[in-house]
């Protein structure tokens, strides 16, 4: 986990029927937010059980490599990657249930290629009924974050009548399948389907990261949206958001690379 808590102060507000929080990294604390972020970097490029496998057969220098391999090279790819996973972490442990069953970056066509559709989708499967519910997130990671960009993440998440794309679960139902989890991708084809997707059970996550501070745009965005989907808008805020991004990646490879 990236540990938010740890390195974070967290202020929580409503935003009439919606929900705001922002988490601004605190100085203090961004040597521990570079070290819990590099930890968990990794695991969303190739699964611990690939990395495990390279390291036994080939080494410590082939598992390096693996990894390595893996991390996009550009700033720009390096900062939209960091937001995804920023936000997979956060819908994992602070949204209160909804989990995002796979990293969706291990099946990225080329490391300094971003990836095309719903940036993440959050999944919680009522224990009685197994239907499903959907939290469909848009990720967006600026060093200053502007309306503009808000604008951009809303039309992301009212596309398909604001539900999840049928294009973005076939593909996480498909995933699940090649990972044996039976049970969760059948759930999706029943959702996609058989039953239908009503708007009631989606909610829209607007999940910002950036070295400006989100409050503001946030709480725009959030009293200008005019649709039925309840909507959280999370910010995580890191001054010096460059020179951090640089900073994680660094770590990773140098964590890698650690006889």
């Amino acid at each position: 986990m990236a540990q938010f808590n740890e390195w974070c102060v967290a202020v929580n507000e409503p935003v009439g029927n919606h929900h705001r929080q922002v988490m601004t990294g605190q100085a203090a604390n961004l040597a521990t937010g570079i070290q819990a972020t590099a930890a968990i970097v990794p695991s969303h490029y190739a699964s611990e059980e690939h990395v495990a496998r390279a390291l036994a057969r080939l080494g410590k220098h082939a598992a390096a490599a693996l990894i390595e391999g893996k991390l996009p090279t550009t700033k720009a790819i390096r900062s939209g990657d960091l937001g995804e996973i920023y936000a997979t972490e956060w819908i994992d442990a602070h949204s209160g249930g909804y989990r995002a069953p796979i990293k969706r970056l291990r099946w990225r066509d080329h490391r300094n290629m971003a990836m095309r559709g719903d940036d993440v989708i959050g999944i919680l499967q009522d224990a009685q009924s197994q239907r499903l519910r959907f939290l469909k997130t848009e990720a967006k990671s600026r060093a200053t974050l502007t309306p503009q960009v808000l604008t951009d993440a809303r039309t992301g998440l009212d596309k398909d009548g604001g539900l999840p794309s049928a294009h973005a679960l076939s593909f996480i139902s498909a995933r699940l399948l090649e990972l044996d989890n039976l049970p969760l991708a059948d759930a999706i084809d029943d959702a996609l389907l058989k039953h239908g997707i009503p708007p009631k059970n989606v909610r829209h996550l607007l999940f910002t990261f950036s070295g400006n501070a989100p409050d503001a745009l946030l709480t725009a965005s959030l009293q200008a949206y005019p649709g039925p989907i309840n909507q959280w808008g999370i910010g995580l805020r890191v001054q010096g958001h460059a020179d951090f991004i640089g900073a994680v990646y660094d770590r990773v490879i140098a964590d890698a690379n650690n006889p």
